[in-house]
């Protein structure tokens, strides 16, 4: 259960601030974790709207001097970097390895559909090496490694399985509103490797169909089994140098959650009906 630490902590303390009325399902759901965690972040996208809304400032005591020689411009300071995540916690030191240090992506919607994932597949873990090359800089993991400070020396730092959480809002604005704390286990049904094959393949037979193309099913099943060794997101995510090509082919991973895979539906909505409610949803293994 270490692993859930992160996400557990933020949810006992937005309860309790629930209670007190210091914010309100209607509150923005930065404010839910800025103002609840936010001494326990490695990690904030908008650190604008963190020191000039909620006055928190992420960088804490640190100087700037310090900061400009652990690679951090001033430009950054506060600024809104639009990377994925939104939120990297701290990571914690657990006998030879670490705990913590977990992902949290906000997702926002008016409607009962979970907004939509738009640089990655929603998965369990995630490493700072994937969230680099998925966002195409080190940007995410240059902040996290200055806040974490002499944990991040060590080599596996980079490789280490972060858990990944999602703060989902649905019904916006409404008297329906909810809110979950949603582990990214919830979302890989299947493995991520077998869906990333899985898209080329119906792509691919897409356009088979639709140019009236005819192959043998023994050619399909090579074609299969070729595409099946296509399941590094970090790889396809990555930019493409094509031989006299003037630009760089980068292909943008995003996904939408289909209406049996939303847990708001599937397990909030299974809860006695009330105007609000929040939830932690945990998919033990």
């Amino acid at each position: 259960m270490t692993s859930l630490t992160d996400a557990t902590t933020l949810f006992v303390r937005v309860v309790n601030n629930l209670k007190k009325g210091t914010i309100n399902f209607h509150s923005p759901l930065e404010e839910f974790v800025i103002r609840k965690c936010g001494e326990d972040l490695a990690y904030i996208d908008n650190r604008k709207d963190a020191k000039n809304i909620y006055g928190f400032d992420l960088w804490g005591n640190l100087s700037i001097d310090r900061l400009k020689k652990q690679g951090i411009k001033k430009t950054l300071l506060y600024s809104q970097s639009q990377q994925f995540p939104d939120f990297l916690f701290k990571v914690k030191k657990q006998a030879e390895g670490y705990i913590g240090g977990s992902l949290m992506e906000l997702k926002d919607s008016k409607g009962g559909n979970i907004a939509s994932f738009n640089s990655t597949i929603p998965t369990e873990y995630k490493s700072l090496e994937e969230i680099d090359i998925i966002n195409g800089n080190n940007l995410v993991s240059k902040i996290a490694r200055v806040l974490d400070g002499k944990l991040a020396q060590n080599e596996s730092y980079f490789k280490f399985e972060r858990r990944c959480f999602y703060l989902i809002r649905t019904h916006k604005e409404s008297k329906k509103v909810k809110v979950s704390i949603v582990d990214g286990s919830f979302f890989e049904t299947v493995p991520k490797e077998h869906l990333f094959y899985q898209t080329f393949l119906y792509i691919l037979r897409a356009h088979l169909e639709k140019k009236k193309i005819k192959i043998s099913q023994q050619t399909l099943k090579e074609v299969e089994k070729a595409l099946s060794c296509v399941t590094d997101q970090t790889i396809i995510a990555s930019s493409k140098i094509l031989e006299k090509a003037s630009v760089r082919p980068r292909l943008r991973i995003m996904a939408e959650v289909h209406p049996e895979g939303n847990p708001i539906v599937n397990f909030i909505l299974r809860l006695p009906k009330v105007a609000s409610t929040l939830s932690f949803n945990h998919h033990p293994k």
